[in-house]
């Protein structure tokens, strides 16, 4: 593009910024959001079934390759490294009623079954931030009625399970298909927040790598006594072995589009084993090199038991904590909670419905989100979507938890989108262009989190910090594909070094920015109330919030047209601006203005004939004069490409507009000779 061709360009592109009317005018309904139509009841479940296991169940089971073997070791660290760090965290909320081996045993046995009957296979169930939030909540009113926990949380399971069929049988889900990419995204950054902060240092809980500097950190605790230990060399160990783990995931994952090694297969494998090459390598740097520094090990439990170590009979005195003179456990928890336990309080089950509908509530929306962001249109999956059949999994999923005092799983945003990441092939500019669908990856990686429980001495030798990295690479992957987070980035840009999205293209700065902000209000009210133990029950409400938002309040400061580029999909964007502005954003206004006029001067002469009634017999000859008109004299008027892009239709506009892209990229062509170039016979009628 020479410079006179850019000038046109950006003349083109600050008048498109603001002619709002044009813009507005573009696509019908712009920027609105409507519900599907409810199907009737209980079809959508059954229609889900056949559409996703009953049509391609076959084939998502049988297509190994390479990249299932690295995409399952992939989402077993994914995986594993979060459930471990729950289950601790799940220990110390609850008392030790559930723990890590409930926590394993609950992410393994739902992966594996998930994966055999579920309907979208590339989401991934585990443990989230918010159901642990959530779960605290259910401590807290289990011990103010004087109940317990487990018994009281395995009635709220019944309950959600009621909810989920009710919800699915009556297609509630087409709900979830009103929140848009503003919700989505809302909600994929509040889970991204968690595992950056888990990984870097959490403000609201003592984990993390910069945790370590912490001289009260539970880590150094244990070697209060060794006059050889050193906290701070520990902490800087650890933040080596953290930031470097992130760091060489990152390398090992950039050879794949390098000149680097002899062939596309030794590059692509470096890629799909960046994570378990990563891991082993800095494992094996401290064993070897640094192995007399005291890092934080995982921490797994010694044998499979329940996590629940009674002191006596009864089993409602914890060991050792509650029997200190006491030499050994008397035994573990039964696995099956007792729902008679209700300590002579025979309206818990009841009392129990009321918190059910948040349970339900944040159960439908984390993993509806979720689910909305997997089959997101940008992702190009081919297998089908099944909202309804799915939800009633998720009810019987942690139904079934409920019973055995496991916690209540949903698929988990981050390990989503990993997955479907390390499944897709895509192009230089990230786009998808395939996607493996397969029930594989997350058979194999489950039944290695169920076999971990055989080999819990190996998982011991992992050090903490190692996690910690492959933490921050989960969520700091996740950050490119938001357009949230891009459009925080801009803040901090030259604004003539945009990067070229269409809202960057057609939108004032200024509205670009409220729309942000707008955004990041939102986003700070979910984060607080999430982290805030006190209102953290009512987390599930505030992400539902954010769906009338969209939809009521911010119409009323952008256009539709706005809202079509800021809040919808890439092919809503593209239909709706992309071939219908493609001759403003590349014809000079009075070329414009010219084929305009010469269109109104036959539609006048047209109207004219067919008005005067003394000559109206004439009229199919006027309208006929057209299209000699069209083929002969506007040619001595305009460029080819310039009919092309005025009078030729959506196909053949976006095929000129392809090869300008490319052309312009390649630099072959400049200048006028280059608009001509794009498309052979550009403008011409053929008869």
């Amino acid at each position: 593009m020479d410079k006179n061709d850019k000038q046109l360009s950006v003349r083109s592109v600050e008048s498109d910024r603001m002619d709002s009317s044009v813009n507005g005018d573009l696509m019908e309904d712009a920027g609105k959001v409507h519900m599907d139509e409810a199907q009737s009841w209980g079809t959508g479940i059954i229609s889900d079934f056949k559409r996703t296991v009953g049509t391609h169940w076959v084939t998502e089971m049988t297509n190994f390759n390479q990249k299932t073997f690295a995409v399952t070791l992939l989402v077993f660290i994914s995986v594993i490294s979060p459930t471990l760090t729950f289950g601790a965290v799940y220990g110390k909320e609850t008392d030790n009623r559930i723990g890590a081996v409930e926590t394993i045993l609950a992410t393994a046995w739902v992966g594996v079954v998930y994966s055999l009957i579920g309907g979208m296979p590339l989401c991934v169930i585990g443990s989230t931030g918010p159901v642990l939030a959530f779960t605290k909540s259910v401590v807290r009113i289990a011990d103010n009625m004087g109940v317990p926990f487990l018994t009281f949380n395995a009635w709220i399971s019944c309950w959600l399970l009621f909810y989920c069929v009710t919800a699915a049988f009556f297609d509630l889900t087409r709900v979830v298909r009103l929140a848009t990419r503003f919700t989505d995204e809302i909600f994929a950054l509040i889970i991204v927040s968690i595992f950056v902060m888990d990984a870097v240092g959490d403000p609201f809980s003592p984990v993390g790598i910069l945790r370590y500097f912490d001289p009260d950190h539970k880590s150094h605790e244990e070697f209060e006594d060794d006059p050889n230990y050193d906290y701070m060399e520990v902490a800087l160990l650890s933040t080596i072995l953290g930031f470097g783990t992130t760091a060489l995931i990152f390398l090992f994952r950039s050879f794949k589009d390098s000149s680097f090694f002899c062939n596309d297969g030794v590059r692509s494998s470096i890629h799909d084993f960046a994570v378990t090459m990563a891991v082993v390598s800095v494992a094996m740097v401290k064993e070897f090199l640094f192995s007399s520094v005291d890092t934080e090990q995982l921490s797994v439990p010694d044998r499979f038991q329940p996590s629940y170590q009674c002191c006596t009979s009864s089993c409602d005195t914890f060991f050792p904590d509650d029997c200190v003179d006491q030499a050994e456990a008397y035994g573990s928890r039964p696995w099956f909670v007792d729902f008679s336990d209700l300590n002579g309080k025979g309206h818990v089950p009841i009392v129990a419905a009321g918190p059910a509908i948040l349970a339900f509530l944040l159960v439908f929306l984390d993993s509806g989100i979720t689910w909305h962001l997997i089959n997101h249109p940008n992702n190009k999956l081919k297998h089908g979507e099944a909202y309804n059949y799915d939800l009633v999994l998720n009810g019987l999923f942690n139904f079934v938890n409920g019973c055995l005092g496991l916690p209540w799983l949903v698929a988990t945003t981050v390990p989503c989108i990993i997955h479907l990441n390390s499944l897709s092939e895509k192009d230089k500019d990230g786009k998808v262009i395939d996607v493996q669908e397969t029930r594989l990856t997350l058979l194999f990686s489950h039944m290695m989190v169920g076999l971990s429980l055989l080999v819990l001495e190996l998982l011991q030798l992992l050090p903490m910090p190692v996690l910690y990295g492959v933490f921050l690479f989960m969520g700091l992957s996740s950050l490119p594909a938001m357009q949230f987070w891009n459009r925080v980035l801009l803040w901090f840009q030259q604004p003539s070094k945009y990067p070229d999205f269409a809202f960057t293209r057609y939108m004032e700065k200024k509205k670009i920015h409220l729309y942000t902000i707008f955004q990041l209000l939102f986003f700070g009210l979910v984060f607080l109330v999430q982290n805030l133990s006190a209102i953290s029950i009512i987390f599930p409400l505030m992400t539902l919030l954010c769906i009338p938002v969209r939809l009521y309040l911010l119409p009323r400061f952008f256009e539709g047209w706005e809202m079509c580029l800021m809040d919808g999909d890439d092919v809503e964007m593209m239909n709706g601006l992309s071939a219908k502005k493609a001759f403003t954003r590349y014809m000079e206004k009075k070329k414009i203005h010219l084929y305009t006029i010469f269109q109104l001067f036959f539609f006048g002469l047209v109207f004219l004939v067919q008005n005067i009634s003394a000559i109206s017999i004439i009229f199919p000859l006027m309208t006929l004069l057209c299209i000699p008109v069209r083929l002969y004299l506007l040619p001595r008027f305009f460029e080819g490409w310039e009919m092309c892009l005025m009078d030729g239709d959506d196909v053949e506009i976006d095929e000129w507009i392809v090869r300008k892209e490319r052309s312009m990229k390649s630099g072959l062509f400049s200048g006028e000779d280059s608009k001509d170039s794009e498309l052979e016979d550009a403008g011409v009628e053929d008869a």
